[in-house]
């Protein structure tokens, strides 16, 4: 059984930033890869950035240059350091991992960056 669990997420002005965090536990020997995914309000879940491994990094377009996935291995934590955030930023952010050919999600942590 593995758990994610998110926080960092809140309330903020455009501009500002925020850093998200994910830590997994329970029975891992292995994670493959660890990303951040987002659903905003009508819209369908979306890529934000995802990290492997090897550290191999992937953003979506609309996050380049703003946006920062980084890992901890020995910790199995994720970060997303997020900075000039826009309204249209805002959504819930559900962090993912990749372990053994099985994929788990944390329960989501809300963003709201307001204009």
């Amino acid at each position: 059984q593995v758990q994610l669990v998110e926080s960092g997420g809140g309330l903020v002005q455009a501009g500002g930033s925020l850093r998200l965090s994910c830590a997994a536990s329970g029975t891992i020997f292995r994670i493959d890869s660890m990303g951040w995914y987002r659903q905003a309000p009508g819209k369908q879940r979306e890529l934000v950035a995802t990290i492997t491994s090897g550290g191999s990094t992937n953003y979506a377009d609309s996050v380049k240059g703003r946006f920062t996935i980084s890992r901890d291995y020995a910790k199995n934590t994720v970060y997303l350091q997020m900075n000039s955030l826009k309204p249209e930023d805002t959504a819930v952010y559900y962090c993912n991992a990749n372990i053994l050919g099985l994929t788990y999600w944390g329960q989501g942590t809300q963003v709201t960056v307001s204009s």
